[in-house]
């Protein structure tokens, strides 16, 4: 059974920005920081930097050696988060070079060694690493990883778009920094 748009009582209209500056959050004494390999998509890009600034994140790292993107595409889905979030095109060697050891470096994947990320502590100090939109992460990526963490998918499909799975993963870290620390 399901409703039609004239059975849902309109109580209420909701403007999420009040709605937000009226909640009380403690804020988090870490940012995550987010990392995507070889993204080609600029939307997807555009909506990685989009989350970023939902949580306080500050860096969103596009590893690869080659873009060829639309900054127009980017800024239109990133939206003024552009303001709030720096985007750094990077090689790999430079990224990993740069990564500093206080940090844990998370991978988003499937793989046979990926525990479930609902049931994983992750670590406050987090850099998330997501794959390519076609590909994932290669192994030789994979096996600079701290940890591997998978979202389960109980429905008939079985991938989840790049930026859902940042979704995923940024809100369950944040529920982990918020509601599990004090317990």
């Amino acid at each position: 059974m399901y409703l039609k748009e004239k059975d849902i009582p309109r109580t209420m209209e909701t403007n999420s920005i009040v709605f937000f500056n009226h909640q009380k959050y403690t804020e988090l004494s870490c940012k995550p920081v987010i990392a995507a390999w070889q993204i080609i998509n600029p939307e997807n890009i555009g909506s990685l930097i989009r989350l970023a600034d939902n949580v306080g994140a500050e860096d969103v790292f596009i590893l690869g050696s080659d873009f060829h993107l639309k900054m127009s595409s980017i800024k239109k889905t990133g939206g003024l988060s552009l303001n709030n979030v720096r985007l750094i095109f990077i090689s790999p060697e430079d990224f990993f070079n740069q990564l500093s050891p206080d940090w844990q470096l998370i991978a988003i994947e499937t793989s046979e060694d990926s525990t479930n990320i609902f049931t994983t502590k992750l670590p406050e100090k987090i850099i998330i690493l997501l794959g390519n939109e076609r590909n994932g992460l290669p192994a030789e990526i994979l096996q600079k990883c701290k940890m591997k963490v998978h979202i389960p998918m109980t429905g008939k499909c079985k991938s989840m778009n790049v930026s859902h799975a940042l979704s995923v993963a940024l809100f369950e870290w944040q529920r982990q920094m918020l509601f599990q620390r004090s317990s």
